[in-house]
């Protein structure tokens, strides 16, 4: 049953701020409260908050309180036969209290300097006095006011504690250690570091570095709003205030950059130093003492002066395994010197910093490692082969969630043609990144393979099993041909792309939905469409078009709907920038559309135009040289190339001649004009050409030596059904045309 309200305790108990745990007070009682903000915010000094609630450590204070007329009243109890609180702030003593005097004693009487006792009532300014005797008369009573004060330092510590633990990464950690103490605790405060943070169980190689991370000290006075606010109060006003009004930061130690006195960058530790002791020894100390006056030279630097008496604390940083830096706390001489429980409140401080820069180390190499991961596992950057431009964008579902298994992929293939492959696997974990990884690299194992998509997409499947029962992803595989401008679609379960043409029309295209990779046991389907030029294909994950907000066609009409528009806006005669239209596609995501992790690829199909290509077959016979030899420059003189005719029939023969050796079907041989001039020759024989140094006595051997000395680059692709050699020479005047 509650207690109920005394009818001899008439004064009323105000709240704090919100979230102070102190003043309690009984049913019906009111309680104004005060602004939401910072749990900080509520005990630092400055802010007016009346004392003595149900639940203040502080509250329960000593018989012979003053009352009215200056006779000690008996304590009022409530129903319970309990002593009631009193309910008076600090400095006033109930109905005898001066109007405003709440105020005052919240600014004069909260935590100062970590312990600096409560001051009385002439030492407030605005505080209303009385004869000894009188009314508002206040008795000191010491065991009242160090319970108050332990009450400040446990409510501060606990603020403070929960700012710190807010940040997440280092530098939210450091920022919160001086936002919370300065001015509350300390006028002035160094954080040093290791550096480098050793991570986990690294063990330091070399000396032990301490660097200075940051400093934070009080502004300037012009920097005030009013005299009530945070950093003013911490600070005694009346005291360090001149005669213009202005407080005097003569004696106050500068640090930091802006420093008139700066401290030292790098402190490096000696073996056996009085640094390394004190930093061994885990416990703050005061700058007074002999470790300390012989440590802080050390670690702030020589000419670094320090605060007389106990105006310096030197908390070491103790992670979890080692000391990881240390921290300087640092008053002025205007401000109380710091006590011996003051320690207590640094060693709390310095705790939790440690601790939680511990674990904001840990997550930033956790974070290094998934953005290496996928940065790994996706390409550094895309191909230009001939006949199709190229773009993509990879956002992944959140920051905190930075891998996934997303991927895209662009592979050249022999003949000139690109093989396009976008895939996901299920979930947004390491293991999905990893499994990503494989089966990307599965896909280009099997694209230089130069098999169908069809079948690349079944040995997907078969690899995903192997890789577990529940590997499950979706994937859809093409290949573009420039020279005949067709692409060829095989789909596993992945949303269908859209192709924007160059008229403005947009169309989703019509592919065989297949089942995911790793159901096993499914047979897939392709499908051969026309890819004209000037049209852009766009390939995509799920997460660009389904979210919990719309389902995946809703999303795929949108997108369509988009590239239409866009056309539109860029006009009908000429595509829209390839990298522009990428971007403009990520604008169509909302607020709560990013669900999934999005891989976007797009490829915009210019082709070989029918002119620019010569292709023949030339069965496998002694005679097939010197006919490769005829028409490679019969080509050359319809495309006016003639200088390079000795180049190239020289490299035609040598090569046609190695294909024939081997080969039991026709040998092909076309030649491609794009931005160089290719040529390629095709046989039956799976067996690839390596180039060696011939000796003087051997007879062959320098075909391929002469290929490797006479070529922009060249090279050999196994396919299916043989091989195919090619090489490319360099246009005269190639710079001239780009």
């Amino acid at each position: 049953m509650p207690a109920q309200p005394n009818p001899d305790q008439g004064t009323s108990r105000p709240r704090g701020g919100a979230g102070d745990p102190a003043g309690d007070t009984s049913p019906g009682t009111p309680r104004p409260r005060g602004g939401a903000g910072d749990p900080a915010e509520g005990i630092l000094p400055g802010a007016a908050r009346p004392r003595g609630g149900a639940g203040d450590p502080a509250g329960d204070t000593s018989p012979g309180t003053a009352g009215h007329g200056g006779s000690a009243a008996p304590r009022p109890r409530d129903r319970n036969n309990d002593p009631v609180r009193d309910a008076s702030p600090v400095g006033g003593s109930g109905d005898g209290a001066a109007p405003g005097a709440g105020e005052a004693a919240g600014q004069g009487a909260a935590y100062r300097a970590g312990g600096e006792p409560a001051r009385s009532a002439q030492d407030i300014p605005g505080q209303a006095t009385h004869p000894a005797g009188g009314p508002g008369q206040n008795t000191a009573h010491p065991a009242g006011g160090e319970g108050r004060r332990e009450g400040d330092r446990l409510r501060f510590v606990g603020a403070a504690t929960r700012r710190i633990a807010r940040g997440i990464d280092l530098d939210e950690i450091v920022l919160g250690l001086c936002r919370a103490t300065v001015p509350t605790f300390s006028d002035a405060i160094l954080v040093y570091l290791r550096d480098p943070l050793p991570v986990g169980d690294e063990r330091p190689v070399g000396p032990v570095v301490l660097r200075l991370r940051r400093t934070d000290r009080l502004r300037p006075i012009d920097d005030l709003t009013d005299s009530s606010s945070t950093i003013g109060a911490g600070v005694d006003l009346a005291g360090a205030a001149g005669a213009t009004g202005e407080l005097d930061f003569s004696q106050l130690p500068l640090v930091g950059p802006q420093g008139d006195l700066p401290a030292a960058e790098l402190c490096e530790i000696r073996p056996g130093g009085a640094l390394a002791e004190v930093l061994r020894g885990v416990r703050p100390v005061f700058g007074s003492s002999a470790a300390a006056k012989a440590a802080l030279p050390e670690l702030l630097g020589a000419d670094h002066p320090l605060p007389r008496g106990n105006r310096a604390v030197l908390a070491p940083l103790r992670g979890r395994r080692r000391v990881i830096g240390a921290a300087v706390f640092l008053r002025s001489p205007e401000r109380p010197a710091f006590e011996q429980n003051d320690l207590l409140v640094a060693a709390q401080l310095a705790t939790h910093t440690a601790l939680g820069i511990d674990k904001a180390v840990l997550y930033g190499r956790e974070a290094y490692i998934a953005d290496e991961l996928q940065r790994t596992m996706l390409p550094d950057s895309l191909p230009q082969p001939t006949g199709v431009r190229l773009a993509s964008r990879y956002l992944p579902a959140a920051e905190t969630a930075r891998v996934g298994g997303d991927w895209y992929d662009a592979i050249p293939l022999p003949g000139s043609r690109v093989a396009l492959v976008v895939g996901d696997v299920m979930g947004h974990s390491m293991t999905s990144a990893a499994i990503m990884g494989q089966l990307r690299t599965t896909a280009q194992t099997l694209a230089q393979l130069d098999l169908p998509p069809a079948e690349v997409l079944h040995h997907l499947d078969e690899q995903a099993q192997r890789l577990g029962s529940d590997r499950m992803a979706t994937c859809l595989y093409a290949v573009y041909d420039p020279v005949s401008h067709r692409i060829t679609i095989a789909n596993a379960g992945h949303p269908p792309p859209v192709l924007l043409h160059l008229g403005g029309r947009a169309e989703v295209l019509r592919v065989p939905p297949g089942a995911p990779i790793g159901v096993g046991g499914v047979d897939f389907e392709a499908v051969e469409l026309d890819a004209p030029a000037g049209a852009t294909l766009l390939l995509y994950t799920d997460g660009l078009v389904e979210s919990r907000l719309r389902d995946v066609w809703t999303g795929i009409e949108q997108l369509r709907e988009r590239l239409a528009t866009t056309a539109q806006l860029t006009g009908l005669d000429h595509p829209p920038p390839l990298e522009a239209l990428c971007d403009d596609v990520l604008d169509m995501l909302g607020p709560g559309d990013r669900d999934d992790d999005i891989a976007l690829l797009a490829a915009r199909f210019d082709g070989i135009a029918p002119s620019d290509v010569a292709y023949w077959f030339l069965d496998p016979e002694e005679t097939a040289p010197g006919r490769a030899r005829r028409f490679a420059r019969r080509a050359l003189t319809r495309w006016g190339l003639e200088e390079l005719s000795d180049s190239l029939e020289l490299l035609v023969s040598e090569v046609v001649t190695n294909a024939v050796r081997y080969a039991e079907r026709p040998v092909t041989l076309r030649l491609l004009r794009t931005d160089v001039l290719r040529c390629e020759v095709g046989d039956d024989s799976p067996q690839l050409p390596r180039q060696r140094r011939a000796r003087d006595t051997d007879e062959g051997g320098r075909g391929l030596f002469l290929v490797n000395r006479m070529t922009r680059r060249w090279g050999a692709t196994r396919l299916s059904s043989g091989k195919v050699v090619w090489f490319e020479l360099p246009l005269p005047g190639a710079h001239e045309r780009r």
